[in-house]
């Protein structure tokens, strides 16, 4: 009974696992840093969503409290997220004008299917998910998603009308309105955005997002720029938003999005606990800290707010704030409830220019151009993964695109196996190694014997090449060879097709007299497979060895 209740303890709060009250000060205060850094954040994320500012506070709260009750981090922070804002924004508006519901229900309902996704993936171990994306499709979505960032502030930027439909005619809209550019909107919405540019610079400890929303409101009450056409957010609507229970024709139209917005934050949940990671800590569970981001969402979705995430830069600055627990999140939100509930008349005269200014410094550091260009020189065929990806994301519906950045990542990583050949290997004079030759004619050979190796797992893919690359190998001796090894170190995995290729193979080599053997079969999962699939059966009990050396001793 003990032991399960400190189970249940361990789970509940375990972040804060060897707190003690001596990091008290030292965590409040660096919730306030992140307070400062989160509140211009959540509104101009909410904007972006289409919801009101004060929905972006109520999804940062719910994500707080989800996550310190069942995360692993201790400084990861969760809230509204520009990174999957965009993804989700056109179709929640699309269901909404399509029905007699609202925007928002449709929110929640979207939340708590991606809350209970994560937790399913946390609890079936699924944190192998977030591997599928590769660095070159993750950099392309991100430059897609800065594009639909800027292309959906730009009116709030210039103070002019937004167009509707696709990024094509929101951009066409844009270029048609330039000539009622406000100049003070832009002005305003500019200079936030050099202020977080100059204080980015200075120190990460600055809020430049709280001290440019705060000059820009001063600056609008002190001209009188309301009245020269400056938008501002206006009258808040008070009170916590109304809780508005999933429909079964809801769940069944946003299940296709929802996967997709699970596999997004499964992949930037895993890079924040693995980038964030405290070297004396234990190792990251990535696992756990998916349950923790999907109760953040379930969390949001009982407060009325939309899908949330975990956040690189917020996190970043409680890392530099020097917080050792999810306090500091805790503290951070508690002055968000205080502001969403009794400080909404201080966020009449905000002007949405500023807001935009926000977004549009959000856009400009989720561009990896240092990635982009190391990409291009030293991979360039995956550059092109990252243009497609970005392309996608531009030019379709950001979901579609999304799927397509995903179908590129799997399609890679499958094109890498299918291109794995079988290769020759030579003994190094004077050892017992066995090693590729860096160029024709290197290393020793021995006579009527050859030692070939695959160096990658036999899959489905490549099956098919490693048959006939293998049998076209052995059938080019002349005379003809006695003995073959298979070097079978890199090796990994071995499924159902692979074997039956191997098994012909070994029928080859049986109709044309000529021994064969298997050497260095190191992975267990590969030996359990050929096991499995009577491939060490037909091999025969006596030809399976440690070494190629010891192979070849005992067989040529």
């Amino acid at each position: 009974m003990g032991v399960a209740r400190r189970r249940r303890a361990s789970l509940l709060f375990g972040s804060f696992k060897g707190w003690t009250k001596d990091h008290l000060g030292r965590d409040v205060l660096a919730g306030l840093t992140l307070a400062a850094i989160t509140v211009p954040e959540q509104m101009a994320t909410a904007k972006l969503g289409g919801f009101e500012p004060q929905i972006g506070f109520y999804a940062f709260i719910g994500a707080t409290i989800g996550f310190a009750a069942l995360g692993a981090s201790r400084v990861l922070t969760a809230g509204a997220d520009s990174t999957i804002t965009p993804i989700f924004a056109g179709t929640l508006a699309a269901i909404a004008a399509g029905g007699s519901t609202s925007v928002g229900s449709v929110a929640t309902t979207l939340a708590f299917l991606v809350g209970a996704l994560l937790i399913a993936g946390g609890i079936l171990k699924l944190g192998w998910i977030a591997n599928l994306l590769s660095t070159s499709v993750v950099t392309g979505f991100l430059a897609g998603i800065a594009v639909h960032i800027v292309v959906s502030q730009l009116p709030s930027l210039f103070g002019i009308t937004k167009g509707a439909g696709d990024l094509v005619g929101q951009a066409l809209a844009i270029t048609s309105n330039l000539t009622k550019l406000n100049p003070f909107a832009t002005a305003i919405g500019l200079g936030v955005l050099a202020i977080m540019l100059l204080a980015e610079r200075i120190s990460a400890h600055i809020p430049g997002a709280l001290l440019g929303i705060a000059l820009a409101t001063l600056v609008v009450l002190a001209f009188d720029l309301e009245s020269r056409g400056v938008a501002v957010l206006g009258a808040l609507p008070g009170g916590l938003p109304r809780l508005a229970l999933p429909t079964f024709d809801h769940l069944r139209q946003l299940t296709p999005l929802a996967v997709i917005i699970t596999l997004v934050i499964m992949v930037q949940t895993a890079t924040v606990t693995y980038s964030f990671r405290n070297s004396s800590e234990r190792k990251p569970d990535v696992d756990r800290d998916f349950v923790g981001p999907g109760a953040s969402n379930l969390v949001a979705a009982f407060l009325g707010a939309f899908p949330v995430n975990a956040s690189p830069p917020r996190t970043a600055v409680v890392v530099e704030a020097d917080s050792t627990s999810q306090l500091s999140a805790l503290a951070a939100a508690a002055i968000v409830l205080v502001l969403a509930l009794w400080g909404r008349a201080l966020l009449f005269h905000v002007p949405e220019a500023a807001l935009a200014g926000v977004l549009l410094f959000v856009a400009q550091r989720i561009v990896r151009v240092g990635t982009m260009v190391k990409i291009a020189r030293q991979a360039p065929v995956e550059c092109l993964l990252v243009l497609l990806t970005a392309t996608a994301i531009i030019t379709l519906p950001i979901q579609t695109g999304v799927a397509i950045g995903i179908g590129l990542s799997l399609l890679h990583g499958v094109s890498m196996a299918i291109q794995t050949h079988p290769v020759e290997l030579r003994k190094l004079p004077g050892t017992t190694v066995w090693w590729p030759p860096e160029f024709p004619g290197q290393g020793e050979g021995q006579q009527g014997v050859a030692v070939f190796a695959f160096q990658a797992p036999l899959l489905f893919a490549n099956a098919e090449i490693f048959k006939r690359d293998m049998i076209e190998m052995i059938d080019s001796y002349d005379p003809p060879m006695s003995l073959v090894v298979l070097e079978a170190s890199g090796i990994a995995d071995v499924d159902f097709t692979a074997a039956q290729a191997f098994i012909e193979i070994l029928s080859h080599c049986r109709t044309a007299n000529i021994q064969f053997a298997v050497a260095r079969l190191e992975s267990v999962r590969a030996h359990a497979a050929l096991n499995r699939f009577g491939v060490l059966y037909a091999l025969g009990p006596d030809n399976l060895f440690h070494s190629v050396d010891e192979a070849v001793n005992r067989l040529a």
